[in-house]
C-alpha cells in the first residue's frame, strides 16, 4: 500500500509515497474510513499486542490471549513480494521446445543463380505440387520456425534467501492487516478478529463436513461461497490442456501437526492448508499481492517468533535471521517534518529563485558603457553636435544646387499641364466668381418661376377634371427618353466664362500667339473626342 501527503506550507503539491508499514495505524484508519457497522467486532493487530485464540466450537467464545509474534510488525514491501513472486514461480516451469528436425524431413537443394527464381531450397522430383516447392525457409509452408525454441533456455532463477525470508515476512505481516485483507477480496467482514487464531482441536478433523462445520461457525464461509461464484472457465488454449478451469482463492489454514486437517479441507474449492515450518510465499501471496486470509492454529501461531526470530533475538530455525526493520517507525511524514529537532537544522524557505546575471555587451549596451567609461556619455554628446552641424552644411549647400539647377534649366510644361493651370487661373479671377453668383441668381429666378407655373398648371387641371369628369390624362414627355427626337445628350450653350477666361490668362501671359495656339490645340481634342464616340455608337 502507498501513502500520500499533501504539504501546504510551500504551496506545492509534494507526493511523497511511503511504504505504510504493519505496525502503522494505517489499518485502522481504514476501518474506520470503510464500513464500520459491520467492520465494529473486528481487531486490528496494530492496535494492540495479544491475539484471542477462539475454541473450534464456537465463534464467540475466547479461550485465552497469546502474545503477538513480532513477524506481523515487519514493514510491509509488496514491492519485494511481487519481485519474489515472479522468480520464484518461473521455478515450476518445465522445459519445452520443437524437435530439431521439424522441418526439414525432406530432400531439398536450392536452384542457384541464373533461372530468375529466389535462392531458397527447393524441393526435388516432379509430378507432383510439391516438387519445385520452398523447404527449409521459415517463410515456406512446411518449414522450420523462425529462432526455434531450445531446452536449454534459461528456464529457472536463483533467489537470494534474504530476499525469499524478507517477502515471506512481508507477507504474513500484510495477513494480519484486516484492510489488506479485505483489499485483496477476501470476505472478512463478520468474523472476530485478524489474524484469526483457533484451539489445536482445529488439527484433529479429517472429515470435510467438520471443516465447512467449522468455516459456517467462524463466520468464514463467506469466502468460500465467494470462490464458488467464481468458477468459470479459462480463456484460451489452456482448456486443452488440463486446466479447463479456474477459480478465486479462499482462506489458506496454516497448522503446525497434521492430524487429518489435510485431508478434511482438501475437497472445499479455495481453501488450502500449510504447515508453518514450510510457509511458502506462493500460497501466502497468490499472484504477488499480499493480504491472504489466514486462518491459525494455535502452535502454528506461537511457533512463529521460533521460526523467524524478532529484532534482539535470531532466529533458532534460519541461520543468522532478525526480523527486519521498519525504514521508518513513524508513517506521519509532515509530523517528523515540523519537529522542533528537524526544523532546527532547516535553512528557511527560498521564495523569490535568484535570476542569473547575464553579460551585457558594452558596444550594444549603452549603460554597460557607461558603467565602464562614464566619460562616453561626453563623447556621444561631442559627436551629436558635430554631426548636426555637418547635416545642416549639407542641407544648405543641396538648396542653394538646387536654386542654381531651376535657373539654369526653364521648365518646359505639356499640354495638359498648360490647360490645367488656364483653367486655375481664371477660376481665381474675380470675373469667374461674379459670373457663377450671376448664374446662381439665374438659377433661383427660373426655379421660382417654375413653381409658379406648375401651380398655375395643377389649378388649370384641376377645372378640366371637374367639367369634363370622363377626360383621360394626357401623357406628358419628360425628356428621359433617348429615342424620341426631342432628346438630345449634351444638349446646352457651351460653358460661361470661357472668353473671360482667355481674356484674364492674356492680361498674364503676354505672348498671344501661344494662346491662340492652345485654342486649336483644344478645340481639335473636343473634334477627335466626338469622332470617336460617333464611331462607337456605329
Amino acid at each position: 500500500m502507498s501513502c500520500f501527503f499533501f504539504c501546504s506550507s510551500s504551496r506545492v503539491l509534494v507526493f511523497i509515497q511511503i511504504k505504510i508499514l504493519a505496525t502503522s495505524p494505517f489499518g485502522s484508519f481504514l476501518l474506520k474510513v470503510g464500513d464500520t457497522r459491520r467492520l465494529g467486532r473486528m481487531a486490528s493487530t496494530n492496535d494492540r499486542n495479544v491475539v484471542s485464540v477462539y475454541s473450534f466450537a464456537e465463534q464467540a467464545k475466547c479461550l485465552k490471549e497469546v502474545k503477538l509474534p513480532r513477524v506481523f510488525t515487519v514493514p510491509v514491501r509488496d514491492d519485494i513480494v511481487s519481485l519474489t513472486f515472479e522468480l520464484i514461480r518461473k521455478n515450476n516451469r518445465m522445459p519445452y521446445a520443437v524437435s530439431h528436425k521439424a522441418g526439414h524431413q525432406t530432400s531439398a537443394e536450392s536452384w542457384g543463380t541464373g533461372r530468375a527464381v529466389a535462392r531458397i531450397p527447393r524441393v526435388r522430383g516432379g509430378g507432383t505440387h510439391r516438387s519445385g516447392q520452398g523447404a527449409f525457409g521459415n517463410m515456406c509452408r512446411g518449414g522450420h520456425m523462425f529462432a526455434p525454441t531450445k531446452v536449454w533456455r534459461r528456464w529457472h532463477r536463483k533467489v537470494n534467501i534474504g530476499q525469499k525470508r524478507y517477502a515471506v515476512c512481508s507477507a504474513i505481516a500484510a495477513s494480519g492487516s484486516p484492510a489488506l485483507v479485505m483489499s485483496k477480496g477476501h470476505q472478512i467482514q463478520k468474523i472476530r478478529e485478524v489474524p484469526l487464531v483457533v484451539e489445536d482441536k482445529l488439527q484433529e478433523i479429517s472429515k470435510t463436513k467438520e471443516a465447512v462445520a467449522f468455516l459456517k461457525k467462524h463466520k468464514a464461509w463467506s469466502d468460500v461461497l465467494k470462490v464458488y461464484k467464481s468458477q468459470r472457465q479459462r480463456a484460451g488454449k489452456g482448456k486443452m490442456r488440463n486446466r479447463r478451469r479456474v477459480q478465486r482463492r479462499g482462506p489458506l489454514v496454516i497448522y503446525d501437526k497434521n492430524q487429518g486437517l489435510s485431508l478434511a479441507f482438501r475437497n472445499i474449492p479455495g481453501v488450502e492448508t500449510i504447515c508453518v515450518d514450510r510457509l511458502n510465499l506462493l500460497k501466502l501471496a497468490p499472484g504477488g499481492h499480499v493480504g491472504r486470509f489466514c486462518i491459525w492454529t494455535e502452535s502454528a501461531f506461537q511457533k512463529l517468533d521460533t521460526i523467524f526470530g524478532t529484532y534482539s533475538k535470531r532466529s533458532a530455525v534460519k541461520k543468522d535471521f532478525n526480523l527486519p526493520q521498519s525504514i521508518m517507525n513513524t508513517a506521519d511524514l509532515m509530523k517528523v517534518l515540523k519537529h522542533p529537532e528537524i526544523q532546527r537544522h532547516l535553512r528557511t524557505p527560498r521564495f523569490h529563485r535568484p535570476l542569473a546575471k547575464t553579460k551585457l555587451n558594452p558596444l550594444r549596451n549603452y549603460r554597460a558603457l557607461l558603467k565602464l567609461n562614464p566619460y562616453a556619455a561626453v563623447e556621444k554628446k561631442q559627436a551629436r553636435a558635430v554631426q548636426l552641424r555637418a547635416i545642416a552644411v549639407k542641407k544648405e549647400k543641396r538648396a542653394k544646387r538646387m536654386a542654381e539647377e531651376a535657373k539654369a534649366e526653364k521648365k518646359t510644361l505639356t499640354r495638359a499641364e498648360k490647360y490645367k493651370a488656364i483653367k486655375a487661373i481664371w477660376k481665381s479671377t474675380p470675373e469667374y466668381a461674379a459670373q457663377v453668383a450671376e448664374l446662381k441668381k439665374v438659377r433661383r429666378q427660373r426655379q421660382a418661376k417654375n413653381i409658379r407655373l406648375a401651380e398655375i398648371r395643377k389649378k388649370r387641371h384641376r377645372e378640366i377634371k371637374k367639367a369634363n369628369p370622363g377626360l383621360k390624362k394626357r401623357n406628358v414627355y419628360k425628356g428621359k427618353n433617348p429615342k424620341n427626337p426631342r432628346f438630345k445628350k449634351g444638349h446646352g450653350p457651351p460653358p460661361a466664362g470661357t472668353a473671360a477666361a482667355f481674356k484674364a490668362v492674356n492680361k498674364i501671359l503676354p505672348k498671344k500667339e501661344h494662346l491662340k495656339r492652345m485654342k486649336k490645340i483644344a478645340a481639335n481634342a473636343k473634334g477627335k473626342k466626338k469622332s470617336g464616340k460617333a464611331a462607337s455608337k456605329k
